[in-house]
Parts: structure tokens; C-alpha cells; sequence
């Protein structure tokens, strides 16, 4: 599993930030606490850093990823939570169109 920092660049006051998001919250977290932004900034499933914490991650092994790819990402984090919040498994990845991918497409 990884933890990403996407290619955005949205205004924050005088900052620039982006996002870091992850497959599993908890290495979210850690990661996170590694490069010094409190887990209270947490914003489900992702935080938004600012450059020079984006610079950090990638140092500790974040992946480089596109706005694009990490709306992707989030979704699939979404169907997780939903699936789990209702007692079950999710059976297969949702794709951007919204159609199920996997084994029973």
C-alpha cells in the first residue's frame, strides 16, 4: 500500500497546498506524524499540506500523483468506508465512470 501527494496547487491564504491522501488511513496518519502535520488536520481520507510538506513526503516515500488519479483514489476509499459501514466487504473496485471493475464486470 502507498501514500500519495497529488500535483494540485490550491490558494490557502498566502500558501499553496495540495494532497496527501493514502490506500489505508493508518499509514495516512503515520505518514503524516513523520513529516510533522498533526492528525487533527485530517480531513476524511486525506489532508491538505502545504509544498514544503509535499517535499517531505515524497522524501519518505510518497508516490506522485495526479489530481486526476487522486479523485480516483478517493473514491475507492469512499466505497471502502461505505462498504465496511454496512457489515461487508467490497467485492470489487469502482472505476471512474462508476461501473464495478474486477471479477464480476
Amino acid at each position: 500500500m502507498s501514500v500519495y501527494v497529488d500535483d494540485a496547487r490550491n490558494r490557502y491564504g498566502r500558501m499553496i497546498m495540495c494532497h496527501m491522501l493514502a490506500d489505508i488511513e493508518a499509514e495516512l496518519h503515520q505518514m503524516a506524524e513523520k513529516i510533522g502535520v498533526s492528525t487533527k488536520w485530517a480531513q476524511r481520507g486525506h489532508y491538505d499540506i502545504c509544498l514544503s510538506k509535499r517535499k517531505l513526503a515524497l522524501e519518505a516515500g510518497a508516490v506522485e500523483i495526479t489530481q486526476r488519479e487522486a479523485v480516483v483514489i478517493r473514491r475507492q476509499y469512499t466505497a471502502r468506508r461505505r462498504c465496511v459501514g454496512m457489515g461487508r466487504q467490497e467485492r470489487s473496485t469502482p472505476r471512474v465512470d462508476g461501473r464495478r471493475g474486477g471479477e464480476d464486470a
